[in-house]
């Protein structure tokens, strides 16, 4: 998005995080601290609000315990900042997991949606699958918020579109000062996973290696035989436990699966790379998933292995915010610039 927008403050409490945000941008607009501490008088002016709020409550490999628990509750922290503010943002984004719309009947988001009209805004999500510009399976909810006195029927569709899919609409049905944001469909994506990967990477010992495809279903291993003949010598997967047995589930579709934070062995994600004499195997290395996240390149990667992929794990994918700030965020404060209502002074 810088390409749009000045980043002019931002806040995380977790310190390998903030090595990486300052590895990268200004560090001194960096704040690292509790989000429950922030004053939002403190805070510079500015025309977006952005929120990528934990997703561990919301999450179907979390607890579940909704948007009013401990972690993904601090939402409502991130609500009150902007209510201290001297100047509310007339733009305001809030990004999580598909559970957001899909958990609850759509609960979770139906009280974040009438929270934000109650603070002045109309409110809109859409949600999109990295999977469009990048080989990365990553659906994510965005809760646009734009201030209701800003004219926006250009920006807006009269039915649910391709961004709409149904758990967003069953969420939003009879909602207060509901948009359905008319967003262009993007091009197909290119390139598979097969054409990221760094094939000089080190492999895992034999042993390992071993050890790893023993843990391919029957059924996996015909899926791959299939896949293999059409080209394909890629396979992504991370391990499960189903029925009580340790497996090692793959994709055969060139695209990567979901990264994740790197807690518990099920969270890393592994390769099976198909060669003339067999299969290796690997993890993901920290580059392959910088580029699953359309990170640009010369993108600095401090810290160890758990601490990138953490980092990366936890961040939204470029390529999907700078889409959301070129179609949607930046025409939007283009006018709201141009009509005088917000002064940045």
């Amino acid at each position: 998005m810088k390409n749009f927008f000045q980043t002019v403050w931002a806040n995380d409490i977790c310190g390998k995080k903030a090595k990486f945000f300052c590895a990268n941008h200004d560090w001194r607009i960096f704040h690292l601290g509790a989000i429950q501490k922030v004053q939002g008088a403190n805070l510079p002016a500015s025309l977006l609000s952005w929120a990528s709020f934990p997703c561990q409550d919301l999450s179907l490999a979390g607890n579940m315990g909704g948007i009013s628990s401990a972690r993904s509750g601090l939402v409502w922290e991130w609500l009150r900042v902007m209510n201290e503010l001297p100047q509310k943002p007339p733009l305001a984004v809030a990004e999580n997991v598909v559970g957001l719309v899909s958990a609850a009947k759509g609960g979770h988001y139906r009280r974040l949606h009438n929270a934000l009209v109650e603070q002045g805004y109309k409110v809109g999500a859409v949600m999109m699958d990295a999977s469009w510009w990048v080989p990365q399976s990553r659906k994510r909810v965005f809760v646009i918020a734009v201030d209701s006195d800003v004219p926006t029927s250009r920006f807006e569709a009269n039915h649910p579109g391709w961004c709409h899919p149904a758990p967003v609409v069953r969420a939003a049905e009879g909602l207060e000062k509901r948009v359905w944001w008319n967003l262009p469909k993007p091009h197909a994506r290119e390139k598979s996973l097969d054409d990221l990967i760094d094939h000089a990477a080190p492999c895992d010992t034999l042993e390992k290696r071993k050890r790893l495809l023993g843990l391919i279903p029957e059924r996996h291993w015909e899926r791959m035989a299939a896949a293999s003949k059409d080209g394909r010598k890629v396979f992504p997967g991370y391990k499960r436990i189903r029925q009580g047995t340790q497996v090692l589930e793959l994709r055969f579709d060139g695209v990567a699966g979901c990264l994740r934070t790197p807690e518990g062995g099920s969270s890393r994600q592994f390769l099976v790379i198909k060669e003339d004499r067999g299969f290796k195997t690997r993890l993901l290395t920290v580059k392959e998933a910088a580029a699953l996240m359309g990170a640009p390149a010369g993108y600095k990667l401090p810290g160890t292995y758990n601490e990138c992929y953490k980092a990366l794990g936890d961040a939204v994918a470029v390529p999907v915010s700078r889409y959301l700030a070129e179609n949607l965020l930046f025409p939007l404060a283009e006018m709201i610039m141009k009509r005088g209502a917000h002064d940045l002074a």
